[in-house]
């Protein structure tokens, strides 16, 4: 295994090809290809100008772990609401704590203002950590169980 690197971050639409093919790649690998769970992963959203990508790559480019943070459309008090998602991370680099670093980033940016996660079950503990708090019922995403969560006055 090489050096794993720092946190990058980068505006949707200043993302580099060859990096924003590294990020899906991964996503493919862990939540298509490993979860077995066949679903439209290229959803549009990455390519939106409030798009924010984050990743941890190697010493050699390749993408270890990666979120995306997306702005939902204002609510209705005119606010932003910020969303988590498409957090992931390679088999071989899990447990280092690349995930830690991500959320970190990504809530840094977000501050004080409400952020949304639709995590798998099985995470909602370690969202917790970060300060998201359940919100409703478990339900089935793509056959994968999942729940809502929030930080912040969502």
């Amino acid at each position: 295994m090489t050096a794993v690197g720092q946190v990058h971050r980068s505006w949707a639409l200043d993302l580099d090809v060859e990096t924003l093919y590294r990020i899906l790649r991964l996503r493919v690998d862990v939540f298509v290809v490993e979860q077995s769970c066949p679903y439209p992963e290229l959803d549009g959203r990455d390519l939106e100008p409030t798009t924010r990508q984050l990743w941890v790559a190697d010493d050699d480019g390749a993408v270890l772990a990666t979120l995306r943070l997306l702005e939902d459309p204002p609510a209705s008090d005119g606010g932003t609401m910020f969303r988590v998602g498409r957090v992931c991370t390679d088999r071989a680099y899990r447990g280092q704590g690349l995930t830690t670093r991500l959320m970190e980033t990504a809530l840094a940016e977000v501050g004080e203002r409400p952020c949304r996660i639709e995590a798998q079950t099985y995470l909602t503990q370690m969202y917790a950590t970060f300060g998201f708090v359940a919100e409703g019922d478990e339900y089935l995403e793509d056959g994968i169980p999942h729940v809502s969560m929030v930080r912040g006055d969502a």
